[in-house]
């Protein structure tokens, strides 16, 4: 019992981190969050409690990075699956535009896109980004193989691509000085991208 009381006690510590630093990343961004605000915000007492949980301000920050990226990948899903009438690539398009509709976010804007690569290095963020995004885009492209939407190809490759094409997208979003006129444009380019995919069985 004891045991179970202390685990849970440092769950609700940690949680409260969590919570304070993607609240604080977003209104102030990482370089401008100091560990002594993102305490006083999660109401644990000292820093040793943010030190007892994560190694530095980074481990916290890549802890914020990947709750976000699970949100926003459970939110791609959903709508994906509700768009469950069309075929594979037109679900494809669906997730991915709804992944450059995210872009527009402030969290997934400062989290993922502006303070992502620079507090965690592009061969860090980039990887994460595999982890997430790669395996959805590959199974809907196995799909649509199946289904005769798209010619039989390597398919590893043109995941990768897909996957290069819409981060690159995104961040072209999150930097742009009129963001909103900018998810328009990459969303013109990326329906281009896909309708290129099909060219071959036409």
């Amino acid at each position: 019992m004891r045991a179970a009381r202390v685990a849970e006690r440092a769950e609700t510590t940690r949680s409260a981190l969590v919570a304070a630093a993607r609240r604080l990343f977003v209104e102030k961004g990482y370089f401008g969050t100091s560990t002594e605000e993102l305490v006083a915000a999660a109401g644990v007492g000292t820093r040793g409690a943010l030190y007892h949980h994560f190694a530095d301000k980074k481990a916290l920050f890549l802890a914020v990075f990947e709750q976000v990226e699970e949100d926003l990948l459970a939110a791609v899903d959903t709508t994906t699956t509700s768009s469950s009438s069309g075929d594979a690539l037109a679900r494809l398009r669906h997730g991915l535009l709804g992944f450059l509709d995210a872009s527009l976010q402030p969290e997934v804007q400062r989290i993922l896109l502006v303070d992502g690569p620079a507090v965690l290095g592009w061969r860090e963020w980039r990887a994460i980004e595999e982890r997430y995004g790669l395996g959805a885009i590959h199974a809907l492209l196995d799909l649509a193989v199946a289904e005769g939407t798209l010619p039989d190809q390597p398919l590893d490759v043109l995941a990768h691509i897909l996957l290069a094409a819409i981060d690159e997208a995104a961040l072209f979003i999150a930097s742009a000085d009129n963001p909103v006129s900018a998810r328009d444009q990459a969303v013109s380019a990326v329906d281009q991208l896909l309708a290129g995919l099909a060219v071959a069985l036409r």
